[in-house]
């Protein structure tokens, strides 16, 4: 079943965007988002576009990235220490303590459901040594992947000026290249999580994907949220034609807004053939 939100009442009408891939193909949807991307996760196929190239922040979908070289660079079985800058990290944070050891397993459903900044500065200096030097590895992870209009400089994407930025286009490419692993399959499509540190402390969260159990096939990916980058959101489909298809919104006036978004252009992938 799908699940309706109601738009705020003080927002104005979205503006149709103007077509920038071939418009016997692009569909036309009215959105909120100053850019969006709908991709084919298989070929890489941009099937909608707004404004897809414009540099703007992506708050914590950042935390996508940061997950891809957890598991490519780390042990899950490892521990991973707080350190007292990670217990720093303003909310929405797991609230770990200064001296804590965390399964690494563990911080990444912390990271990717409830979008904790601490677990991913407890990652990325357990991954990296510091945060400087993951923000490093993120930044050639994402010229690997094909991102040359992406720079990182936090693993949690807290606003850090117009330094830190991505694409729409450039999101659904970190997205594409994301949900190939399994391990991050298993973490989005989780509602809650439970986890206890090594020092016998309890935590537990849920996810902020408001989509996931109210949308047919929709099982990630990541929210975003800070007052520079508006409300962002990378969504994923697995279509009534069985293919995947991931779509990215940024700069979303509202909550309600991301979410109407994002079901248009799911919505809009389920219908292809």
């Amino acid at each position: 079943t799908s699940v309706s939100f109601d738009l705020p009442q003080t927002l104005s009408e979205p503006r149709v965007p103007s077509a920038v891939i071939d418009p016997s193909v692009q569909p036309s949807l009215t959105l909120y988002a100053k850019s969006a991307v709908l991709m084919d996760a298989e070929s890489g196929r941009i099937l909608y576009e707004k404004n897809g190239y414009e540099i703007l922040p992506m708050a914590s979908t950042t935390k996508i990235m940061t997950c891809i070289l957890a598991l490519e660079n780390g042990d899950l079985n490892d521990y991973a220490e707080v350190s007292s800058y990670a217990s720093g990290m303003p909310k929405v944070h797991l609230g770990a303590r200064s001296g804590e050891f965390f399964r690494l397993e563990d911080l990444l459903y912390s990271l990717m459901l409830e979008s904790h900044n601490d677990s991913a500065v407890i990652i990325a200096e357990h991954i990296a040594g510091s945060t400087g030097d993951f923000a490093d590895m993120m930044n050639r992870k994402a010229r690997k992947i094909g991102c040359d209009n992406t720079f990182f400089i936090t693993p949690n994407g807290l606003d850090a000026g117009m330094d830190h930025y991505t694409t729409a286009r450039d999101l659904a490419k970190i997205a594409c290249y994301a949900w190939k692993k399994p391990m991050i399959r298993k973490i989005v499509k989780r509602q809650q999580g439970t986890i206890t540190s090594l020092n016998g402390n309890t935590y537990t969260f849920r996810t902020t994907n408001k989509l996931l159990g109210n949308m047919d096939r929709v099982y990630g990916i990541k929210t975003g949220y800070t007052r520079k980058a508006g409300h962002c959101f990378v969504g994923m489909i697995q279509a009534g034609n069985g293919k995947i298809y991931i779509s990215v919104t940024l700069g979303g006036p509202t909550s309600d807004a991301r979410w109407a978004d994002t079901r248009r252009l799911l919505q809009y992938a389920d219908t292809l053939k």
